[in-house]
């Protein structure tokens, strides 16, 4: 896999969550020309359905579907995620390696411990990788922007913006059911419930109504810490009445 900058970098505890957060966007950053790609932080190797093998397999096949520049996993013990030191500087190693311009992480509240964890362990690696005399290895580099995926989260958090993922919903669900040790017959994982629907329907509703915040038929949601500039307020998208 090239070396070259990543444009957008998805970091997510388990092969299967970036997927399911924000397969979406990548999608639509790799049809627009950007450079794309996913560090899984485990291997998902203690989870109910499947085995470390079975899931690299299936991570390689939907990194396809995705049009991924690139996936790597980063060999941090699945179901006991930490943000400590040691894990920082392996994080902060490929952030300098990747050299991202934009970082997607998990959102900051949710029901896994290793997606809580991945979310402060990906923000604080991407802090420390711009720290010129931080123990880590490569040149310091920090990305431009980090956002935080929504998706499926209950507590009311209001999305910062929300990506039309209209024309890439059937090859993000490909991608999604690519994982078929985790999904195949199910009908809640992770975080998204929705009384006994078959998982596709409640996917597809969780991202029929974010999309229906910009009045578009499917959607992924997104946060940030900070405010978001806007240049041109007359053309500003989404109708307020």
């Amino acid at each position: 896999m090239s070396e070259a900058p990543i444009d957008l970098l998805a970091i997510a505890a388990h092969p299967d969550d970036a997927e399911l957060l924000c397969g979406g966007t990548l999608l639509r950053a790799a049809a627009q020309g950007y450079r794309t790609a996913i560090l899984d932080l485990t291997a998902g190797e203690t989870g109910t359905y499947g085995d470390a093998d079975t899931r690299n397999a299936e991570a390689l096949e939907a990194a396809r579907i995705l049009g991924l520049t690139g996936r790597y996993n980063a060999g941090l013990p699945d179901a006991a995620l930490e943000n400590t030191p040691a894990t920082r500087a392996i994080v902060a190693g490929f952030i300098r390696r990747l050299r991202p311009r934009t970082v997607i992480l998990h959102g900051p509240s949710t029901r896994h411990p290793d997606h809580r964890a991945a979310s402060q362990l990906g923000y604080d690696a991407c802090f420390i990788a711009g720290l010129r005399r931080a123990p880590v290895e490569g040149e310091p580099h920090r990305p431009a922007k980090v956002i935080f995926a929504l998706s499926y989260l209950e507590p009311p958090v209001k999305p910062s913006f929300v990506v039309d993922i209209t024309d890439v919903m059937e090859r993000k669900l490909e991608a999604i059911f690519a994982y078929r040790s985790q999904f195949e017959g199910r009908t809640a994982a992770g975080d998204i419930f929705g009384g006994g629907r078959p998982l596709r329907d409640q996917i597809l509703a969780h991202a029929a109504h974010y999309g229906s915040l910009i009045r578009a038929p499917y959607g992924e949601p997104y946060m940030t810490h900070e405010t978001l500039r806007v240049d041109d307020v007359v053309a500003l998208d989404v109708h307020s009445l």
